[in-house]
Formats: structure tokens, sequence, C-alpha cells
């Protein structure tokens, strides 16, 4: 009895719900299979292929949403930073050992301004970046005089960035989302920073009391979103092979959804990387199957959005 009760509370756990929706994506793959398509190897590399740079959003996003914060820049700032890096890489000509860290480096100031208006100027999360969404996709228009940064001869980075391994059954971005992931994993379940973001998303003003550094750890959680955001940003120019101030529109959608969907509680305090990861396949499988399907794109978005709102009702239930 007692064992049939620890594995029901298994299923209807976090992880336990995630693994069924990600369950009900094969099922659904294997019935809508377009005539076998969805049983080729090609077409399951190719949906981890194509989620791996969500991924990479959804690992900053799983550290805010942790703290009990959100990030609605996500997106702008993968706009900024891949018409920067194709700036610097392009008609600047700047090697990629400036052009990287300095891509990196945006990003990241971008997240230490949302969370200094957070933490310390008490700013609703919403708001602060809402704010810096919208500034941040106004500035990638302003720097570009609201044009695409391209060439025929793409650099060599962008080559390098956008290439497949083991003979093109890996690409490179899928490779840095794992790492991204394995760091983000790493520093949750065993960094002293990790357990003080699920202080704060539990209870902050408890955490307060405990002396925890509110304020340096939530700052911190935006500026690592922002980070991955850049990384983002960087892959996304390689794989476009130019810097477009358009690109990233609605990212933070998805990205939120990879989190929700994989279990971790937007009220904060719960969640982790592996669900997220859980969460990421299940989106991939999702937009693979309506691709190979030949479904509209507003279908898809759609049906997103529907499925946020089945995962957020789960976890309310579970709450009760």
């Amino acid at each position: 009895m007692r064992m049939g009760k620890s594995f029901w509370n298994l299923l209807t756990g976090p992880a336990g719900r995630a693994l069924v929706a990600l369950a009900l994506m094969l099922v659904l793959g294997a019935v809508f299979n377009a005539q076998g398509a969805f049983f080729r190897i090609g077409t399951h590399r190719d949906a981890l292929n194509y989620i791996a740079m969500y991924g990479v959003l959804a690992c900053g996003m799983t550290l805010v949403i942790i703290s009990g914060g959100i990030d609605l820049s996500v997106g702008s700032v993968v706009g900024l930073v891949a018409v920067l890096f194709s700036l610097m890489s392009i008609p600047w000509g700047w090697s990629p050992w400036l052009a990287i860290p300095a891509s990196l480096a945006v990003g990241a100031a971008c997240g230490a301004v949302c969370g200094g208006l957070i933490a310390r100027l008490g700013i609703q999360p919403f708001i602060a970046t809402l704010a810096m969404m919208v500034y941040a996709r106004g500035l990638a228009k302003w720097t570009t005089g609201n044009t695409k940064i391209q060439t025929a001869t793409p650099p060599p980075i962008f080559d390098a960035i956008d290439s497949h391994l083991f003979h093109g059954s890996l690409s490179t971005i899928t490779v840095i989302f794992l790492a991204c992931a394995a760091l983000t994993g790493l520093v949750l379940a065993r960094h002293r920073w990790g357990r003080e973001l699920y202080a704060i998303g539990g209870n902050e003003e408890a955490a307060r009391l405990s002396g925890v550094r509110v304020g340096w750890s939530k700052t911190l959680a935006y500026v690592a979103s922002g980070l991955f955001s850049a990384v983002a940003g960087i892959c996304y120019a390689a794989q476009a092979k130019q810097g477009d101030p358009e690109a990233g529109g609605g990212f933070e959608l998805t990205a939120i959804a990879i989190v929700v969907i994989g279990g971790t509680s937007l009220m904060g305090g719960r969640g982790g990387m592996v669900l997220t990861l859980i969460g990421t396949l299940t989106i991939g499988y999702l937009i693979k199957i309506l691709s190979i399907n030949s479904v509209a794109d507003p279908v898809r978005l759609m049906l997103t959005g529907a499925i946020i709102i089945a995962a957020v009702l789960a976890q309310k239930r579970r709450r009760a």
C-alpha cells in the first residue's frame, strides 16, 4: 500500500506530470506520424536541434522563476545581441575572442539592470522586464537603422557555431544548450546560490530573516538570464547568418512555456533543471509534430497557450 501511494505521489508530482506530458507528445507523434516521418531518427534529431536555442533561454528562465520572478526581456535581448554580434563580426571585423565576450557582457548588463530595478528599487519583475523588453528592442533597431546586418560571405565563427558534430547527428548549438543545462542544474543542486534562490522563491521574507542575500541573489538570477539570452543571440546570428533587429520576437513565450510545462512552479520555490529538460523535449516534439503534419504557425501558438494554461491549472490543483 505504501509503495503504491509513493508511486501515485511521484506520478502526480511535478516530475510525473512533466513525464506524462512528454509521453503524450510521443503518443501524439506516433498517431499523427506523417506517413512514418515521426519514426525516423532525423525527425527526433531535428526536434532537439530546433528547440536547443529556446532551451538555452529556458535555463536562465528557470533560475528567475524559481526565485519567484519572471523575465519578459529575453527575446528582445536575443535580438539586441544578435545584431551587435553581427556588427562586431561582419562590418567591424572583430576577432571572435573579442566579439563573443563583448556580446555576453551586453546580455549580462541587460540582466543586471533588470535585477537592480527589481531587487534594489522594488519594481515588480513583470514591469521591470517589460520595460527592458521594449528598450532592448528599440536599441537593436536604433543601432542598425532598423536594417539587417548581413553579408554574402559569413565569417568563419558563424559557420563554426552553426556546424554539426558526430557525422551531422548533433548540432553545435545543441551541445551549447546541454552545457548550459548542466551548469544550471549543478548550480541549483550543489551551489549555495541555488539554495538561496529556492529559499527566496518559497518565502522571501523568511529567507531574508535567515540571512539569505536576497537582493544579490535575485539580481544574479537576472544577470544569468541575460547571459543565457546573449548565448542564444549569438547562436541565432550564427544560424541565420545575419543580425536581425526583429530576432527573438516571442521567444520569451516559448521559454516560459518550457519551464512551466516542465513543472517548475510560477509561484517560485519549486522546480529544477531536470524538469526544464523534460519541458524542452515536450515543446520540441510538439513543434516538430505540428511541423511534419503541416499545421500552421497560428495553430501552434494557440496550442502552446492552451498547454501553458493546462500546466498552471495542474500545479494549482496539486497545491490545493
